[in-house]
């Protein structure tokens, strides 16, 4: 095993939940200049293939407001680093945040109360937005 690299040198890998790419279309926020004013190091925002996926789904089949909704957060994915999830993660898009959260130890951009709860259970620290006008941490990064 290698040693690890010094944390302040290290890329800090930030998941999003899809209801986090609705953010800009619902609030005018710019998640990703909120993120770098908020984070303060370097961070590469990921997209996990289940989410992805999610939003895939929304784009085709939801009403036509949502479809819409959903394409524009697609497009904003496309910021986003795409990781593909093991096959052996079942469940949820939620469940597949959850684990990989766990396993690499790092924070998740979501609004969802009941995915940040269920994160904060297992002390994984949370990116929310805060009075519909900026992103908070609830926990330690």
């Amino acid at each position: 095993m290698t040693a690890e690299p010094s944390r302040a040198k290290k890329t800090l890998r930030i998941i999003l939940d899809s209801n986090a790419l609705f953010v800009p279309l619902q609030l005018k926020i710019d998640i990703f200049e909120e993120l770098k004013k908020l984070i303060k190091r370097k961070f590469e925002p990921v997209l996990l293939s289940s989410v992805r996926l999610e939003l895939e789904k929304l784009a085709k089949e939801a009403s036509p407001k949502m479809r819409k909704n959903a394409s524009y957060a697609l497009r904003l994915a496309e910021k986003c680093k795409l990781i593909e999830v093991d096959e052996g993660i079942v469940g949820s898009p939620d469940n597949v945040i959850i684990e990989v959260a766990r396993e690499w130890n790092c924070p998740v951009l979501t609004n969802d109360r009941r995915l940040r709860k269920r994160l904060r259970n297992i002390n994984v620290p949370v990116i929310y937005v805060r009075q519909k006008s900026r992103l908070e941490i609830d926990g330690r990064i």
